[in-house]
């Protein structure tokens, strides 16, 4: 009799228990719905419960004023600098709301203290990225037309509306306050980068006149010779003096030299440069397909196309808030960076260009490339570093075998363009300048490797978790 007391006892409390189990699961789930109704305590929304539309909103609203000429001095730096400091200002307005991540203040170069947020208030996180971005792309872009600012003015305000109509109006205009301010202070940074600089008139230094070099300075006439047939002006020929966004960033970026030029047939020089030539000679129509969906002119040049690429790849893969402005950040840094270091090496070795070489040393004086080679040195290919900078960004936050297509260039009759990762794509950017005609296949393989280095540089030295 004791031992059916004893069972039923047993029974009875192992009921109750989960009777109370059962009701604390459906405290729990019901709590987050509870507490996210409650906008006056706490910063109740994370910022992974947003979506990330208005990231994509704005990237695709600065497309149109990268296809028109940029601030004076800004040279095809302008996209970078655009990309990298309105995802960071993306980034601080929002990390508030994403309790794993933190701030990059104290992480990068001379980045200053961002505002604190009210101490128990709610914030609407979209709200102040929208904030945020909006204020810097008035800060970035001062010559942009008057039909863009109203652009500006006018996204701003549609998406002001709709965050209007999500939240009470305190945590509204708390949450514009506080993107604004973010804006205010990562402008102020970003002023001080030295980008003003880095296209003053370019006159190259006496060892690099002669053949061998991009730009020759005839002393008979003190004038300079430049790369035909369209002879463009040196674009951030004084890259040197750019602030890098990462202490430490070109920690071992190093490059091995390029061969040393040689006009005797079969000397490594001459057979870089015929490389070129011969594979111009017998292009397929895919390869000329890829050379001119990459040369980005018309387009969104000097990097204006890895913005198309940014909110195009964050479209497929559905990205909440909190995954869209870390994507935005890290790929605005890595590709700063990248280019800065890059430009730096191409002044310092001021290889000559293609064209030059197999017009005057190969003797095919009616060569051209398939379009019009850029205002810099060869060496190395920017496109490669650049591309493969991001794409070690794009696949640290997005995974390694993403799937994508590009329609970037819809609109001017290109076929789309599809890749079964970013590091797939960064090649055949790279790949893509030599059969071109504009770049030497070791220079964009060297390119590529420097890319990557400073995308893994970045990624060991600024910690966007907590740790």
């Amino acid at each position: 009799m004791k031992k059916i007391s004893f069972l039923s006892a047993l029974l009875l409390v192992m009921l109750f228990s989960c009777q109370k189990n059962g009701e604390k699961q459906a405290l729990q789930e019901a709590l987050p719905s509870a507490v996210n109704k409650n906008n006056d305590h706490g910063h109740l929304q994370q910022a992974k419960t947003f979506s990330g539309d208005v990231v994509i909103r704005w990237l695709n609203m600065q497309l149109d004023m990268l296809r028109v000429p940029l601030a004076a001095g800004a040279g095809s730096q302008g996209a970078n600098r655009a990309m990298a400091y309105c995802g960071i200002a993306a980034y601080e307005s929002v990390v508030p709301g994403m309790p794993a991540y933190q701030t990059l203040t104290g992480q990068l170069n001379d980045f200053p203290a961002m505002p604190a947020t009210e101490p128990g208030k709610a914030y609407h996180w979209a709200a102040s990225a929208n904030a945020a971005i909006a204020e810097m792309n008035r800060k970035l872009f001062p010559t942009a037309s008057a039909a863009n600012k109203t652009q500006i003015d006018n996204l701003e305000n549609t998406l002001q509306a709709n965050y209007a109509a999500e939240t009470d109006d305190a945590t509204l205009q708390r949450s514009i306050a506080f993107g604004k301010e973010v804006a205010i202070r990562v402008f102020a940074w970003a002023d001080a980068d030295g980008s003003a600089n880095v296209n003053a008139p370019y006159v190259p230094q006496p060892q690099f006149v002669g053949p061998a070099f991009w730009v020759q300075s005839l002393s008979s006439t003190n004038s300079l010779v430049t790369t035909p047939p369209n002879n463009p002006q040196a674009t951030n020929p004084y890259a040197y003096q750019l602030r890098l966004i990462v202490p430490g960033v070109s920690n071992g970026t190093t490059l091995e030299p390029p061969p040393a030029y040689s006009t005797v047939p079969g000397s490594p020089f001459f057979e870089m440069v015929k490389d070129v030539y011969d594979k111009s000679q017998a292009l397929t129509p895919a390869q000329t397909a890829m050379a001119l969906y990459h040369r980005d002119a018309p387009g969104y040049p000097g990097g204006g196309h890895f913005v198309a690429i940014l909110s195009q790849v964050l479209a497929k893969a559905g990205s909440m808030l909190d995954v869209a402005v870390l994507a935005y950040a890290k790929t605005g840094i890595a590709s700063f960076d990248a280019v800065a270091i890059c430009f730096v090496n191409k002044y310092n070795y001021n290889q000559v260009r293609p064209i030059n070489y197999i017009r005057n040393v190969l003797g095919h004086q009616s060569w051209n490339a398939l379009f019009n080679t850029p205002g810099h040195p060869e060496f190395p290919s920017a496109h490669a570093a650049n591309s493969a900078a991001i794409a070690t960004m794009l696949t640290d936050v997005l995974g390694n075998n993403f799937q994508f297509t590009l329609h970037s260039y819809d609109y001017l009759g290109l076929p789309a363009r599809s890749y079964n990762s970013f590091n797939e794509m960064a090649k055949e950017m790279a790949d893509s300048r030599v059969f071109a005609g504009i770049h030497y296949q070791a220079s964009c393989d060297k390119g590529t490797w420097l890319g990557n280095k400073i995308g893994q540089n970045i990624l060991s030295k600024v910690k966007f978790l907590k740790e």
